[in-house]
């Protein structure tokens, strides 16, 4: 059901009423459990070697590039950097635990925390060759998501350096809506970022909640892995 803007008393357009709610709770520490993956607290002590390791597979260091940090030679370095950034309420950070393993192999975090108007974003994910096309990464962001909704935020958001394709893709796959570019919003790395910008509202949810449920159903998998059913088919019909 879409939502109607009305009109004033002088006949201007106006937006559809929100009725006084609840202001939606903030993110907790307490762990994400899925079939594949948990999402925890960042810990420096707990997560930076297992991170650090995943990490470095990546011997290029493309995971970096479009993150305003990174790339960490050694776990010494990268242990400084989390001490500095990561510690805080918003950003919210959050190690990527495969359960397979038992080992971190990625972060994501909530930041831009607005419970007054109900919006939050997903940021700073960086997930490594470990995490990376699997089956507990999409996990992952769908734990995320259905965090913020059934905490009560009407607007999850999504944003990106409009070059970087991985991501883009990623967030329409996942079933994001594209909002526009804001050109030479910031800068980092001593480059020009224009960001574009993604969502999903709350009216949305339910239905992108059960497409990728219906996707990361064992049933949707085939003996060696391979899917019946590509998530971006089941979140474009939604």
């Amino acid at each position: 059901m879409q939502r109607k803007h009305g009109h004033n008393a002088l006949g201007q357009p106006i937006g559809f009423s929100v009725e006084p709610r609840a202001l939606p709770g903030y993110p907790g520490i307490e762990p994400m459990v899925g079939t594949s993956c948990r999402l925890e607290r960042l810990d420096v002590d707990r997560h930076a070697d297992s991170l650090h390791a995943a990490n470095c597979e990546d011997t290029e260091g493309k995971i970096w590039t479009y993150l305003s940090y990174g790339p960490f030679k050694t776990v010494e370095n990268y242990r400084c950097w989390m001490k500095s950034a990561c510690s805080g309420r918003d950003p919210l950070f959050y190690a990527v635990v495969d359960l397979a393993t038992n080992r971190a192999v990625g972060v994501a975090s909530y930041l831009r925390i607005d419970p007054q108007n109900g919006s939050i974003e997903v940021g700073h994910i960086n997930f490594s060759p470990r995490l990376q096309q699997s089956i507990p990464a999409t996990e992952a962001m769908f734990l995320m998501m259905k965090r913020g909704f059934e905490l009560g935020y009407r607007r999850y958001e999504w944003k990106c350096d409009a070059l970087n394709a991985g991501s883009r893709k990623a967030a329409e796959r996942l079933g994001f809506s594209f909002e526009g570019v804001f050109r030479q919003a910031t800068t980092y790395k001593g480059r020009n970022r224009d960001t574009a910008w993604y969502s999903i509202i709350d009216l949305e949810w339910p239905a992108l909640e059960q497409a990728i449920l219906s996707w990361l159903d064992p049933d949707n998998f085939d003996k060696r892995g391979g899917q019946h059913s590509r998530l971006s088919d089941l979140t474009s019909r939604t």
